[in-house]
C-alpha cells in the first residue's frame, strides 16, 4: 500500500509522440522504478489503450480522463486502488479478432497514390502494443486527405474501432504470408461542413 500523500511518478510522453518517438520503453522503466504502492501518472496525446493490457498484466488498474486540450491523463495504480477522484471509466469493449476466413475489414478504398501524399509505417516484428502506439501516433499527425499505410504481422483488429471513433476510413489488404496492409485516411472534407 502506498504511503499516504505519496505523489505519483509523472511520465509526460506528449512531446515524444509529437517527435515520432516511441515511449513504451520509457514508460516501462518508470513502472519498474515505482516505490512501494506509488502510482504512475501518464500524460499522452491520445488514449493509450494498448498500454492498458500491458500494465494490467503487471497488476495495474487505470483511470483515464480526457483533458480540455484533447490530451489524456491516465493514472495507473495497483489493483484495488483509486486515483483520479472517482471510479475508473468503463472502457468500451473491443471486439475479438475475427477469423482470417472473413473478408478484410474496410470502410472504403484509399485515394490513389498519385492523388494524395502517402506515408508508410512497417510494424512487422514489433511486440504489442508497439504497433498500435506507433500507428495512433502517426495518425495524430496525419493531415486530412493523406494516407497512412501500415504493414502489420496480422490484421490489427483492435485498431479498427479507434479508427472509426476518430473519423478515419480504412482499407485492409491481406497478404499471403498472413500479414496485412491497412491504408488509413481521413477524408479531406471530414473537418469541414457535411
Amino acid at each position: 500500500m502506498a504511503a499516504p500523500g505519496r505523489e505519483p511518478a509523472v511520465v509526460d510522453v506528449r512531446e515524444d509522440l509529437r517527435q515520432g518517438q516511441h515511449p513504451l520503453g520509457r514508460i516501462l522503466q518508470a513502472v519498474k522504478a515505482l516505490i512501494g504502492g506509488q502510482d504512475l501518472l501518464l500524460l499522452a496525446s491520445f488514449e493509450p489503450v494498448p498500454l492498458y493490457k500491458v500494465l494490467a498484466l503487471r497488476g495495474f488498474e487505470h483511470e483515464a480522463r480526457r483533458l480540455p486540450d484533447g490530451d489524456w491523463e491516465v493514472r495507473f495504480m495497483r489493483r484495488g486502488r483509486r486515483g483520479l477522484g472517482g471510479t475508473a471509466e468503463a472502457h468500451p469493449a473491443v471486439p475479438p479478432p475475427t477469423d482470417r476466413g472473413q473478408p478484410p475489414p474496410s470502410s472504403g478504398v484509399a485515394p490513389a497514390e498519385g492523388e494524395v501524399h502517402w506515408i508508410r509505417l512497417d510494424n512487422r516484428g514489433l511486440e504489442p502494443p508497439e504497433p498500435m502506439i506507433r500507428t495512433l501516433s502517426a495518425l495524430g499527425a496525419l493531415p486530412s486527405g493523406d494516407v497512412l499505410e501500415i504493414h502489420n504481422d496480422r490484421r490489427p483488429m483492435f485498431l479498427y474501432p479507434h479508427l472509426e471513433e476518430r473519423g478515419f476510413r480504412y482499407q485492409t489488404l491481406d497478404e499471403a504470408d498472413g500479414s496485412a496492409f491497412v491504408r488509413t485516411w481521413k477524408p479531406a472534407d471530414a473537418d469541414g461542413a457535411e
